[in-house]
């Protein structure tokens, strides 16, 4: 499902304009992003839980030429699918 997709479900099942709809959306994805900018863990209950993790820097090595390189620390998200959705994916 894409966003323009989301948009449109629920802009069908709640019978709100494409615009308002789409402001929904809009807004719900904003605040998840500025949630995981600051650090906090954001739970759907029931489907998710997405999370930032904080990875080290270390000394690497570039496959090509063999030479080695710093790669800096970083923090990337991290997606942990909940139990009702695993439950409903695997049994339909």
């Amino acid at each position: 499902m894409t966003k323009t997709q989301l948009i449109e479900a629920l802009r069908e099942e709640t019978r709100l304009s494409k615009s308002k709809a789409e402001h929904v959306v809009e807004l719900f994805f904003d605040e998840m992003s500025k949630a995981l900018a600051n650090g906090d863990r954001v739970e759907i209950r029931g489907l998710c839980s997405i999370y930032v993790k904080d990875y080290k820097g270390y000394t690497g090595r570039n496959p090509k030429t063999g030479e080695s390189t710093e790669v800096p620390l970083k923090k990337l998200p991290v997606f942990r699918c909940g139990k009702e959705l695993k439950e409903r994916i695997d049994y339909k």
